[in-house]
């Protein structure tokens, strides 16, 4: 599970310095997993996925900033994710995806 924050290319507020580069090394590991078990196991799929932001304890100092239509449920947030899984296909292999089923910038 990653996090937009963890997007390089999508950071235009910069702050949350560890998270965000937690959630960049992530997206490192995937990219380079994805490398990886393309010559060993080549039809494997290998994805970062973020939830959106997902009405938890952990999110909660930030529901004031977040659109109410943009605060999900746990419940709708996997079930984004699960549509998503369902139609991964090797040419997504390697990216990361939000979710919305949009692909996130390294």
């Amino acid at each position: 599970m990653t996090a937009k924050v963890g997007s390089i290319g999508d950071n235009a507020l910069g702050g949350c310095y560890s998270y965000r580069m937690s959630k960049a090394a992530l997206n490192m590991a995937t990219r380079n997993l994805s490398i990886e078990l393309g010559r060993s196991r080549p039809k494997i799929v290998c994805v970062s996925l973020h939830p959106g932001t997902v009405s938890t304890d952990l999110s909660r100092p930030y529901h004031r900033n977040v659109p109410k239509e943009k605060l999900f449920s746990t419940e709708y947030s996997v079930q984004c994710l699960m549509s998503i899984i369902d139609a991964l296909n090797m040419e997504k292999t390697g990216k990361a995806f939000s979710w919305d089923d949009s692909e996130l910038p390294w």
